[in-house]
């Protein structure tokens, strides 16, 4: 059986070569997010399966009714996006390497700053000034905000701490609101590390050591839920327990987990 989650087809289109029931077969036509963040759902006005953010590249096999359908180039997430969440695609330059951002009208930090754009955000610097980069949209960050894409993080464990204490939010993909599998993939993202977008989807990342001990950046799973290690007995992970980004000790987190009926520890992977 075919997982939606990945299969690039509606009941009326599939992109090329994934046509199984008389769709009709599509070229993708590259479109970015406009919005700060843009909710991919399961169907139109569906739930939530996951987010993306500004900048970031939507593949759009089509538009229908409001909706555009089609999946993330991040990870080829497939759902459907409100047509107004995107724009025209553009070649990133930057990307927001604080938890979160403005972007301000001018490059002063006393100019009234407009929306509030999370970690991971994408951005096409065409000016750098003293203190801002100003983008090709005509928007000031500050310059202590972004990172050159081609300078990636080393270290995926800096990254999820950087969200240390957001919001918990089911779908989640910002600092504004993230859950498990949003932390764990901003994060090895972040490390030009390639992670699919949802925990049962994670297990495919790194090398299974499974009964073996714990060390830093080792991602840690159970049934519907994954954590990211900062130490061999730390690990820091967005949960529905704390409702937010949290430290937990290893030991604990693995006892508590399993008390309250959600199982044991079901893998061990790590990155390298």
């Amino acid at each position: 059986m075919s997982d939606r989650r990945t299969t690039p087809a509606n009941a009326r289109v599939a992109l090329f070569g994934h046509a199984s029931n008389g769709q009709t077969e599509v070229a993708a036509i590259e479109a970015s997010v406009s919005k700060p963040v843009a909710d991919l759902r399961r169907a139109p006005n569906g739930a939530r399966d996951r987010q993306l953010l500004m900048g970031e590249r939507f593949e759009v096999l089509e538009r229908h009714q409001g909706w555009a359908f089609g999946r993330a180039a991040r990870d080829g997430y497939v759902g459907y996006i409100a047509e107004g969440d995107l724009g025209f695609p553009f070649q990133p330059t930057h990307f927001i390497s604080a938890r979160a951002s403005h972007l301000y009208p001018e490059d002063d930090f006393k100019s009234e700053a407009g929306e509030a754009i999370s970690f991971g955000t994408q951005i096409c610097v065409v000016d750098e000034r003293r203190k801002f980069v100003e983008t090709d949209t005509g928007h000031f960050v500050p310059k202590a905000h972004v990172r050159l894409k081609a300078r990636p993080f080393s270290d995926p464990v800096p990254v999820a701490q950087l969200f240390f204490g957001a919001p918990y939010l089911w779908g989640g993909n910002s600092s504004f609101g993230i859950d498990c599998s949003g932390l764990v993939q901003a994060s090895l993202l972040a490390c030009d590390i390639a992670c699919p977008g949802d925990s049962d989807q994670q297990m495919s990342v790194g090398q299974d050591v499974f009964g073996s001990g714990f060390a830093r950046g080792d991602l840690l799973f159970w049934k519907g839920h994954i954590a990211i290690c900062v130490d061999d007995e730390t690990l820091i992970h967005a949960n529905a327990h704390h409702m937010a980004v949290a430290y937990e000790p290893i030991a604990k987190a693995i006892a508590r987990i399993e008390a309250q009926g959600d199982g044991p520890l079901t893998g061990h992977r790590r990155l390298s």
